[in-house]
């Protein structure tokens, strides 16, 4: 289930850059950061472990942001015309 969770975030961040550039990383950040916190106050002990692995999840997918423009750039991914 968790790693499910964690794959999912491989296409996202794909998608991420592709539409809108690194420069999205704060949502994640902030994605997480509310995750951590619900988390934290969760009793659900499986709800509150979702959670906290999406919250990590996101702040993954910060690094993953800025490795993924260079993957883009080495012409491993497309390159969004649109933008720029």
């Amino acid at each position: 289930m968790y790693g499910l969770l964690i794959g999912l975030f491989h296409p996202i961040v794909i998608k991420a850059e592709f539409y809108f550039s690194k420069r999205i990383y704060p949502l994640f950040i902030v994605a997480g950061i509310v995750c951590l916190l619900i988390a934290f106050f969760t009793e659900n002990q499986f709800i509150s472990s979702l959670l906290g692995v999406t919250g990590f999840s996101c702040f993954w997918s910060v690094k993953e942001l800025f490795e993924q423009e260079k993957r883009v750039q080495k012409g491993w991914f497309p390159k969004n015309s649109n933008r720029e």
